[in-house]
């Protein structure tokens, strides 16, 4: 069987391996020249995920079976739109991926059917005037943009226009979002749908503190959640599924737990990124890449019985300052005496760091497992003095501040 996969980062060479042992022929799209997932595709096109009409040159041109992607929000139009084309299986029509990435669409939706989210308003470059029922401080994000791109938190009507402005570099539809900022604790839901939503693991997503972005740099395990909290987050995954009309395969649900309840930031059909099939796997004792490639190449989602971990989990992410990649030492030292499960590189030699405001920023990322919170702490603490992001003049420019609990 041959599939073309849409975009080449850690997480796509993750899907590839294992389409490998599945014995399919992989078409690799990505616009970097060197992608992570280049060293196991059969042949790599250096073009853009998002440009339809080339990838649909290109699946033609290969006469590919399956067109993919995964663990990523954008390319799944670009997917759902050659699979339309071409009359092959995907599990979203290219409607309904029109409707589950655009964050207005999402929010118009989320508002009819009562599913809580905050109050927000849509304002384009020619149309800026902010409704004064909105309270400050607000989110404002692109609606059509993924990893946090574009993203940012403002107090002023000065930072207003400022982010307003980011914001548009970032969106093809010229359309912004502003919402309320809810103080809280973030969480990640990642589920899977079959006919009815299985949770696999829910982790509470910790971001940089002292900036106006968005930057995820841990992800934990447990959450303390009551059993109604518990309920309200199953109760708000169902009414996403039906009134999305969602009804199988992969979703991940973004959410807020504040004093006043618990509310929806975003959602999106997929499988979360930054290496979470591996800590989904870790935290459900089930392997959802392999499930993930049985249900695109099959059609079929296997049996999922979820089985929670018991102990302590962390996922941290490691962003650097500016400076061209080198190499990054002491990963496979952490990993042979047991301090760090396992670890994952995003960005391959020569790449190039120069700001910290997204998931695409990230060098690397790592998996710590621990009995306790203080095990937990003293091997996060063993692996900020251990690795180190070298730059191409031998230069330490991992930034070491964020690699803390």
């Amino acid at each position: 069987m041959k599939v073309l996969v849409l975009a080449g980062g850690a997480d796509q060479l993750a899907l590839i391996s294992v389409l490998k042992e599945r014995k399919c022929e992989v078409i690799l799209v990505d616009y970097f020249e060197n992608p992570p997932a280049k060293e196991k595709s059969d042949k790599h096109y250096v073009v853009s995920t998002l440009d339809i009409d080339k990838v649909l040159d290109i699946a033609i041109k290969e006469n590919v079976d399956i067109v993919t992607t995964a663990c990523t929000d954008q390319a799944l139009l670009t997917v759902a739109k050659v699979s339309e084309c071409l009359k092959k299986p995907f599990y979203l029509s290219y409607e309904k991926a029109l409707h589950v990435t655009n964050k207005l669409y999402m929010k118009q939706i989320m508002i009819e059917n009562e599913i809580p989210t905050s109050n927000y308003q849509i304002l384009t470059l020619q149309y800026t005037n902010i409704n004064p029922q909105l309270k400050y401080p607000l989110i404002v994000k692109p609606v059509d943009s993924n990893s946090s791109k574009g993203i940012k938190k403002v107090n002023t009507e000065k930072e207003l226009d400022l982010a307003i402005s980011n914001a548009a570099s970032y969106t093809r539809s010229n359309e912004i979002l502003v919402e309320e900022y809810i103080e809280g604790t973030e969480l990640s839901v990642d589920v899977f749908i079959n006919d009815e939503p299985i949770i696999l693991s829910i982790t509470q997503t910790n971001k940089i503190k002292n900036k106006d972005s968005f930057t995820i740099y841990q992800s934990r395990y447990p959450v303390s959640l009551s059993d109604a909290e518990l309920q309200t987050i199953k109760s708000i995954i169902k009414k996403i599924c039906l009134f999305f009309e969602l009804d199988k395969g992969p979703l991940l649900v973004q959410l807020i737990k504040s004093d006043i309840g618990i509310y929806v930031i975003e959602f999106s059909p997929r499988m979360g990124g930054g290496s979470k099939y591996r800590l989904i796997e870790i935290l459900s004792g089930i392997n959802i890449m392999n499930s993930y490639v049985d249900f695109i190449l099959k059609d079929e989602i296997p049996e999922m019985s979820v089985t929670p971990f018991d102990g302590c989990v962390l996922m941290n992410y490691i962003y650097c300052k500016n400076g061209i990649l080198k190499n990054i030492e002491g990963l496979d030292y952490l990993k042979d005496r047991g301090v760090v499960l396992d670890y994952f590189c995003y960005k391959t030699k020569g790449m190039k760091f120069s700001k910290i405001e997204n998931s695409s920023d990230r060098a690397a990322g790592f998996v710590v497992m621990a009995k306790d919170e203080q095990e937990l702490c003293d091997k996060l603490e063993i692996a900020n003095n251990k690795i180190r992001v070298l730059d191409v003049n031998g230069v330490d420019i991992m930034e070491h501040k964020i690699c803390t609990l």
